[in-house]
């Protein structure tokens, strides 16, 4: 099942079921999804932004959402601030199970090698192709640091 398919079936459970929260936070998601899918169309891309993508938007409306909290929070706001987070747990139930550290050096490693990466200037091809495999799965901050040090001899 495609997560397009989630988020309308859950939209549609969350209605039957009542969950104001939950159907609040998957429209949320449709209404973001909707506005990528916009903005995609002018490169030639009619059916939508790729599974890959929609996994960054969710990794972006996290972050997004975990810093709200945090401000709420040393606002005083503790309400507003629980609200924040439950729509992250909500959100990261959509996510994909994320990769241990260990694992994502290998994956890294496996990737350098089948790129034929060989420097530091390889760095960029490498990210690209590590977003479009492991969209919501690794960091990509702590992924860069991984592929720096994969790609500088070093071990990982």
């Amino acid at each position: 099942m495609t997560l397009r398919q989630r988020f309308t079936d859950d939209m549609k459970n969350a209605m039957r079921e009542k969950d104001t929260l939950r159907l609040s936070t998957v429209r949320m998601i449709l209404a973001k999804l909707k506005d990528k899918d916009i903005e995609a169309r002018p490169s030639g891309n009619m059916d939508g932004i790729s599974e890959a993508d929609i996994l960054r938007m969710l990794e972006t409306m996290i972050k997004q959402r975990q810093e709200s909290a945090e401000m709420y929070r040393g606002g005083g706001s503790m309400d507003a601030a629980a609200k924040e987070e439950a729509e992250v747990a909500l959100i990261q139930a959509y996510m994909p199970k994320a990769l241990s550290v260990e694992e994502s050096a290998a994956a890294i490693q496996t990737l350098v090698t089948e790129l034929g990466a060989s420097s530091i200037k390889d760095m960029g091809k490498v990210m690209n192709e590590l977003r479009t495999r492991y969209a919501g799965q690794m960091d990509m901050g702590k992924a860069g640091e991984l592929v720096k040090k994969a790609l500088s001899g070093q071990a990982a």
